[in-house]
């Protein structure tokens, strides 16, 4: 039984699961609530920032220092969907081949598949069998796809926001919304020209968002290494660990807050997603869904009632 497997740290059994989740194989639902109630200790640590600013060279280096602790990790690298497979492009991390004999080491990519935010409900069940699985800690490097990446703060307790000197779209995108989610910030190639103006930058941000520091408690913290020389990783790593212990102060108020608006979004999640395969189903599969998206789009039906009459459909003629 694939359940009592992974209950039992069975690397394969997990990531069989993990595989029909990523697959969108929804006879996985049974095995998933049968995990759900051993879920609930693992420390969740999302990466997030535009590519090309060392996240994967990073969160390699972050991983070794939590082994050296002692502690097991899973890292979820959320990767760009293929047009052609609909899988990961990127597969596993070549950054990070050195853990692959780490018996307490478990690293799988996930495809973005096209959704939104960088992250999909399949990463957040994922999350769910490493957990399970008994993973201290479960790093989550998402794809870095600008101001989407917000959603990244729905599944980690803890939010890394990787940048680079010299990105200025990165500064912009941060204007945008990144600022709200982060818990540390890192300017990674520390060592470049810009560093200095890219730092002021984001103390000046973070200055401005006064309220969410008086709402969460924490202060942000703006750090710089040069991850691929090892350089300011003691420092990000000891800052990780004082947020956990943040999180755990006032018997933990601040983590049940946390996972509370994580249970809640990924709530949301399955009732669209499961409303929206009724809805498919009901209008006669794709084909049917085609033809009315048609209609739509030459204007012989409108969007909204449309929208409203799946709805009624859906609940019996009940609702406006």
């Amino acid at each position: 039984m694939s359940v009592k497997k992974i209950l039992q740290g069975d690397v394969r059994a997990a990531a069989r699961l993990i595989r029909r989740i990523d697959d969108g194989d929804r006879r996985v639902f049974k095995d998933l609530a049968q995990l759900y109630p051993h879920a609930g200790k693992s420390h969740v640590i999302g990466f997030t920032g535009s590519p090309g600013v060392g996240k994967s060279t990073l969160v390699d280096r972050i991983v070794s220092k939590f082994r050296d602790d002692g502690k097991t990790v899973g890292v979820l690298a959320v990767d760009p969907t293929s047009p052609f497979t609909g899988g990961a492009i990127l597969g596993d991390r070549i950054r990070m081949q050195k853990h692959f004999l780490d018996d307490g080491v478990f690293i799988r990519s996930m495809a973005t598949r096209g959704t939104f935010g960088g992250l999909t409900r399949s990463t957040a069940d994922a999350i769910i069998v490493l957990d399970a699985m008994g993973k201290d800690v479960i790093i989550v490097e998402t794809v870095g796809v600008g101001q989407d990446e917000i959603e990244i703060v729905h599944s980690a307790h803890t939010t890394v926001l990787v940048t680079v000197p010299g990105m200025g779209d990165d500064i912009q995108a941060i204007k945008a919304g990144l600022m709200e989610i982060g818990d540390l910030f890192v300017v990674n190639k520390a060592d470049r020209e810009g560093a200095s103006k890219t730092i002021r930058e984001i103390r000046m941000m973070l200055e401005m968002s006064s309220e969410r520091r008086a709402a969460s408690g924490w202060l942000p913290r703006v750090l710089t290494c040069v991850a691929s020389e090892g350089r300011g990783v003691d420092e990000i790593y000891g800052a990780i660990l004082d947020h956990r212990r943040h999180l755990l102060e006032k018997g933990g108020e601040a983590l049940k807050r946390l996972e509370e608006n994580r249970v809640r979004n990924h709530l949301m999640d399955l009732v669209k997603e499961s409303l929206f395969g009724k809805v498919i189903e009901k209008v006669g599969g794709d084909a049917g869904l085609n033809g009315v998206i048609h209609e739509i789009a030459t204007r012989k039906r409108d969007p909204y009632m449309v929208s409203q009459e799946l709805v009624r459909g859906l609940l019996g003629g009940a609702g406006s």
